[in-house]
C-alpha cells in the first residue's frame, strides 16, 4: 500500500495505451488540481501466461514490464499535459499484476478511483477481463469511469469554438455531417 500524506484521500488513476485511459488521466489531473489532492498514476501489466506458468519470475520479465510501464506513463503525461502536471503532487507507479486487482488494492476507502471506459467486443472480453467491471464490483473507493468523447461531441466542440455570429449556418452543416457519419451500434 502506498502511504498517503496525512492519511487523507487521493485520486488514483489506472492507465494503459487507450483513448479511455488518456481521458481518464486528463480528468484525474483536473480533479486532483480542483480538490487539491495528491494524484497516483498507476499502470499494471499482467504477467504473460507462459512466464507465470513456468515460474520464471527471476528472468527479468517483470523488470522489463515495469520499465515499459514507466515509459508509457511518461509518454501519456507528455501527451495529456506536456509532462508532470503543474500544481499537483503526483506519484507514478508501474506495477506487475492483474490491472483490476492492482487498482482495487491501491485505492482506499476515501480515495477516488478513476478508470477509462472503452468499447470492446465479446472476443476481446474473453481474452482480457474488463478492468472497469472488476473495479466496479470490488472497489471500496469512489469509482469514476471516464468515457472518451464521441464523434458528435467533438464536432459540437469544434463548431462552438469556431462559431461566430456570422458563421451560425455552418453549425447545421456539421450536425448533418455528424449524423451521416454515425456508425451503427
Amino acid at each position: 500500500m502506498i502511504a498517503r500524506p496525512e492519511g487523507g484521500p487521493r485520486v488514483v488513476v489506472g492507465v494503459d495505451d487507450s483513448a479511455g485511459a488518456r481521458c481518464a488521466l486528463s480528468w484525474a489531473i483536473g480533479e486532483a488540481r480542483l480538490r487539491r489532492l495528491p494524484l497516483l498514476v498507476a499502470h499494471a501489466a499482467p504477467l504473460p501466461p507462459q512466464v507465470s506458468a513456468a515460474g520464471q519470475l527471476g528472468c527479468g520479465v517483470s523488470d522489463a514490464l515495469r520499465g515499459s510501464g514507466a515509459e508509457l506513463i511518461a509518454r501519456l503525461l507528455a501527451e495529456v499535459c506536456d509532462g508532470p502536471p503543474d500544481g499537483v503532487d503526483m506519484t507514478a507507479l508501474a506495477l506487475v499484476g492483474e490491472p483490476g486487482a492492482t487498482l482495487v488494492r491501491l485505492a482506499g476507502d476515501d480515495d477516488i478511483l478513476v478508470v477509462g471506459h472503452g468499447a470492446r467486443g465479446p472476443f476481446s472480453r474473453l481474452l482480457r477481463p474488463s478492468v472497469r467491471l472488476h473495479c466496479a464490483r470490488r472497489a471500496r473507493a469512489t469509482l469514476v469511469c471516464v468515457r472518451p468523447p464521441t464523434f458528435d461531441t467533438l464536432l459540437e466542440c469544434l463548431t462552438a469554438r469556431d462559431a461566430a455570429p456570422e458563421r451560425v449556418p455552418d453549425r447545421s452543416r456539421f450536425r448533418r455531417l455528424g449524423r451521416r457519419l454515425r456508425l451503427p451500434r
